[in-house]
């Protein structure tokens, strides 16, 4: 807006000051770019970190299977939170906009954060993502003492397809074993919006079509049982069709086999997306969540969290 030279310079300035006033998105445009800049100045980026090596990795596995670290700047002997994007197993990538703005958010609060790339189908089918994403808990969990982290708090966390990756790391023991890891060294377990039949992309390679739903080995929900890692189960009150639905299945599920370290949380005003494109925003219920369970993740309890994210 050009303001009149000869306006007096308080008068220019209040006229300013009106132009924010009633523009509330152009107010919240400057604080989001002055937050980020601010989370930026205090989160330290490592990229494209192999967590895979050998002679006998494919072209395709050097190219896709690397992470970025998001650490918390000037700070020792934090937890470390193993991300997976989302993209329906077919698509994504690591270093997304809002991939890369929820990884600094959370960095900047104290929380480092290992955003990693998977092999995608169809180039790579079922099992290789799931592979893919154990290796990279793998490596965070030898790596993460060597940038500052304590190895003893490293959790899993991912969204949408991440999440059904988190689940499937965290439920069937088979992928850290071939690392030599149990569940037990799983801090916690995080999914945002994943699905817990097995992933409609895994039944597209099997020829199954998207509604034909399905519990096999490929299913978080095939491997509940009494003793798992602690679970903080996400998801939206305007999510994909059934997703919300599968999601309190599996917290449901899992809570008549006696598990007592799953909560669900649906967060309220969000869709598919926005619940976990949100969690960068500080106030966000998710994050949270997500804050609360890293604290103390064997003593979380669903009613304190559910009474703050209430709206």
């Amino acid at each position: 807006m050009k303001l009149p030279v000869r306006l007096p310079r308080c008068q220019r300035l209040a006229v300013l000051l009106s132009v924010f006033l009633l523009n509330p998105e152009l107010c919240s445009l400057i604080t989001a770019s002055a937050a980020e800049m601010k989370a930026g100045s205090s989160v330290q980026t490592l990229t494209n970190l192999p967590y895979k090596s050998g002679d006998k990795l494919s072209d395709y596995e050097k190219e896709r299977c690397k992470l970025d670290l998001y650490l918390p700047a000037g700070r020792k002997d934090y937890p470390t939170l193993v991300w997976f994007h989302g993209g329906g197993l077919t698509g994504g990538v690591k270093d997304g906009k809002t991939t890369v703005a929820v990884a600094k958010s959370l960095a900047a609060s104290g929380l480092a954060v290992a955003s990693v790339n998977y092999r995608l189908s169809p180039k790579a089918q079922f099992p290789a993502y799931i592979e893919d994403a154990a290796a990279a808990f793998a490596w965070a969990k030898a790596h993460v003492t060597e940038h500052g982290g304590d190895a003893g708090r490293v959790f899993i966390g991912g969204h949408s397809a991440g999440g059904y990756l988190t689940l499937m790391v965290g439920l069937d023991a088979r992928y850290l074993r071939a690392h030599g890891l149990e569940l037990t060294a799983i801090a916690g377990l995080i999914p945002v919006s994943g699905q817990t039949m097995t992933h409609y992309t895994v039944r597209k390679e099997r020829g199954i079509g998207q509604f034909t739903i399905t519990a096999d080995e490929a299913a978080p929900v095939f491997h509940v049982r009494k003793e798992t890692p602690p679970m903080l189960v996400l998801y939206a009150d305007k999510d994909m069709a059934a997703r919300a639905e599968e999601n309190e299945y599996l917290v449901a599920i899992m809570k008549g086999a006696g598990n007592q370290r799953v909560t669900g949380l649906l967060v309220r005003d969000r869709n598919h997306g926005s619940v976990g494109n949100r969690i960068a925003e500080v106030g966000d219920p998710a994050r949270a969540a997500i804050f609360e369970f890293i604290e103390a993740p064997t003593k979380f309890r669903p009613a304190a969290t559910a009474a703050k994210a209430g709206d």
